[in-house]
């Protein structure tokens, strides 16, 4: 196996399950890792840095939602793929709420779930190659993603980790017209839009810890019709 194979952390409790994604991943040239609990995922993330996770809802005593949600809390940003029974919208709003990048319904074609996997390392990749943004600086306010801070000349306000990816993918983008769909689909992963009021809200606390006036942003604007727009000198 070539020592650059990505690797790919399954957790998954079902062995029939387990045996199909292995052995057909490993064919395709992973690395692939298995575990069958949520604490035990959580430790393996912490010691293996893979370069994507599979990861199911349903495990024994920690639930999917709660894994996914501590990995991005240790700032771990490797691609998640959650995996559920459940063919509920709630679910998915969920998952990808707390960090997820994608989602799949059981049961589902192993072809699909290899596409997937494909599309969100090459994404991955790809955002790496852009290069790190580390501080951002808006007038007397810097943002220190690295440490999900920002720094005002008032008070240090954290930040969540969605509010972190927002502001790279705006800095990415800056001085350039963002649509929601754009946001939802590349913050949130939603593959659909359904609800745009989810990037309001979210842009409207981010306003509130970034921009020293809020209701009148000089930095984070909005374009009505249109979405939003991060402006930078």
């Amino acid at each position: 196996m070539s020592a650059k194979a990505k690797k790919i952390i399954i957790v998954e409790d079902e062995p029939s399950l387990i045996f199909t994604l292995k052995d057909t991943l490993e064919n395709e040239g992973y690395e692939v890792h298995i575990v069958e609990n949520g604490l035990e995922a959580i430790e393996l993330a912490d010691t293996v840095y893979p370069d994507l996770m599979i990861l199911d809802i349903m495990l024994p005593g920690v639930s999917g939602f709660e894994v996914c949600k501590q990995i991005r809390e240790r700032k771990h940003t490797f691609p998640i793929i959650m995996l559920t029974a459940r063919d509920q919208e709630i679910d998915k709003v969920t998952g990808l709420n707390i960090g997820a990048d994608d989602y799949m319904t059981k049961p589902f074609g192993v072809k699909e779930l290899l596409a997937r996997i494909q599309a969100r390392l090459r994404r991955a990749n790809s955002y790496s190659k852009a290069g790190p943004i580390d501080v951002v600086t808006l007038g007397d306010v810097r943002i220190e993603l690295n440490e999900s801070l920002v720094v005002r000349p008032d008070k240090e306000v954290e930040l969540t980790t969605r509010e972190v990816e927002l502001i790279r993918f705006l800095v990415t983008n800056a001085n350039e017209p963002v649509s929601r769909d754009s946001l939802l689909e590349n913050v949130w992963r939603y593959e659909y839009s359904t609800n745009t009021r989810t990037v309001d809200v979210h842009i409207s606390k981010l306003r509130s810890k970034i921009e020293m006036q809020p209701d009148d942003p000089r930095y984070l604007v909005t374009l009505h019709g249109v979405g939003y727009m991060m402006k930078l000198n």
